[in-house]
């Protein structure tokens, strides 16, 4: 079975993922926008079970375009966001792929928001694109 670990930048919030994420996807929605400082959010999704965070971490709280929550889990110390959970689907956790700092981790499958995607980001492969 596959384990990967990410970190925050300073090390001190670590999240274990057991087996294969069940879905891999950018966002491209303005919330992602800000929180990331990118065009673009990529994560990939775990059932939640499958995931162990250890250290300390803060939790924002804000509400998506579909009126659902999004608990955001930071580190205190160096700011970055490592996981996430929807309130919708709380049996399963988003970790930003950056935060596995792994140029080989799988590619994405899902492209979200298009609407808002920057005209000059183009997203390879076989991914389904839906606004």
């Amino acid at each position: 079975m596959t384990t990967r670990t990410a970190t925050c930048s300073c090390g001190q919030l670590r999240v274990t993922c057991e087996g294969d994420p069940v879905r891999i996807s950018v966002c491209h929605c303005l919330a992602c926008q800000k929180r990331t400082g990118s065009p673009f959010a990529a994560q990939a999704r775990w059932p939640a079970a499958q995931v162990n965070a250890k250290g300390r971490a803060s939790v924002y709280v804000r509400t998506a375009d579909s009126g659902n929550t999004v608990s955001l889990h930071f580190c205190p110390d160096c700011g970055s966001t490592v996981y996430y959970q929807l309130d919708h689907v709380s049996d399963i956790v988003a970790v930003a792929l950056g935060s596995f700092a792994d140029p080989k981790f799988p590619a994405p499958s899902f492209s979200v928001y298009e609407a808002r995607k920057h005209d000059w980001v183009h997203v390879p492969g076989n991914v389904e694109h839906r606004d």
